[in-house]
């Protein structure tokens, strides 16, 4: 039995959805060039595809339905590498210009796409909200989304900070209103939201967002650690971070240097002072639910606007993964649409 199915804290319903699914625990790797070669194994891909089949297990039109939305694909170029990125856009129906989501996948940086189908529903879910939903498909660092180039840090970064631009400056078009677009992200888009905020802010572009909403943020670079109990706590359930080997995919040396656009964890006030209002969305039965609880408190008292909200009996991620608790997923759609309509 997985500790998932053991723990009494989480909620019945996503027990039952995952039933014994659990991320396989990793060894630690020497170079990003080792983990390539773990993932393009054999036993590495049954691992790939198994996960791939759970995450679509929990989407459905039925949980997540496309009536009375429009969906389409737009594309940018991304600077400075003149890289071609997608973008999944959705909104309801109608003339309406309204306020948009800007959002990045999860899976560390390195895997998963927008496109996915669990990721496509939880955009439904979003969007069914009365808001517009632009979610990047970024660069991954080891395994292609539909950008078909994998590439470490700062290429994701790169992609996400230019498709923040490309929406804000072509709002029109879109029908969405520039001055209510927020970024969100979960898990490493979570990263990628924060880090995406943190770049506008030192490059003097921060209008350009009302608000930041990070769910469960994957950003310390290191696991376990003693700051973050609930890497301890709850490790192994549901996922497995406590190996160097995403740090070594994502930016190895960027951790080393402690730069605060790869790994969020080592901001500094200055990094953070006038960003807008910072919502970060917590899961209780999360190994990452303390790196983002003290990412929290370190925006509070650096001053910056920020609250927190933690879903009680969840796994990283839930929202994400619509089957599994559709209530969790809704309300927390709900918030993230209050905070792109009000900037609140």
């Amino acid at each position: 039995m997985t500790k998932l199915q053991e723990d009494p804290r989480i909620d019945p319903s996503i027990k039952k959805m995952f039933g014994d699914f659990c991320q396989p625990a990793r060894a630690d790797v020497s170079s990003r060039d080792e983990m390539l070669a773990q993932l393009q194994s054999l036993e590495g891909a049954a691992a790939l595809a198994n996960e791939a089949a759970f995450f679509r297990s929990t989407a459905s039109e039925e949980i997540a339905p496309s009536t009375g939305l429009t969906i389409r694909t737009e594309t940018f170029v991304s600077s400075p590498d003149g890289n071609t990125v997608k973008i999944l856009f959705m909104r309801p129906e109608g003339d309406e210009v309204l306020p948009c989501v800007y959002y990045t996948h999860g899976g560390g940086m390195v895997y998963l796409s927008a496109f996915d189908d669990n990721y496509q529903a939880w955009g439904r879910i979003i969007a069914s909200q009365g808001v517009a939903i632009a979610m990047a498909d970024f660069r991954n660092a080891l395994l292609p989304s539909s950008a078909r180039e994998v590439a470490p840090f700062p290429a994701g970064l790169n992609d996400s900070v230019s498709g923040l631009r490309w929406v804000h400056d072509n709002a029109a078009s879109l029908g969405i209103d520039s001055d209510r677009l927020i970024i969100g992200g979960d898990s490493g888009g979570g990263n990628l939201a924060l880090a995406t905020a943190m770049k506008l802010n030192r490059d003097g572009d921060v209008h350009r967002i009302k608000g930041v909403y990070s769910l469960c943020p994957f950003i310390a670079g290191k696991w376990p650690l003693p700051e973050n109990p609930s890497s301890i706590e709850n490790a192994d359930i549901f996922i497995s971070i406590n190996s160097n080997c995403t740090t070594h995919g994502y930016g190895m040396e960027a951790f080393e240097r402690q730069d605060p656009l790869a790994w969020p964890s080592f901001a500094k006030e200055d990094d953070v002072k006038g960003l807008p209002l910072v919502v970060i969305n917590i899961n209780e039965c999360d190994p990452l639910r303390d790196e983002g609880l003290n990412f929290y408190r370190f925006l509070r008292g650096a001053g910056v606007p920020a609250r927190c909200r933690q879903m009680m009996g969840t796994v990283h991620a839930t929202e994400v993964f619509p089957g599994c608790a559709p209530d969790v997923s809704y309300n927390t759609a709900n918030d993230i649409a209050y905070l792109a309509r009000t900037g609140r």
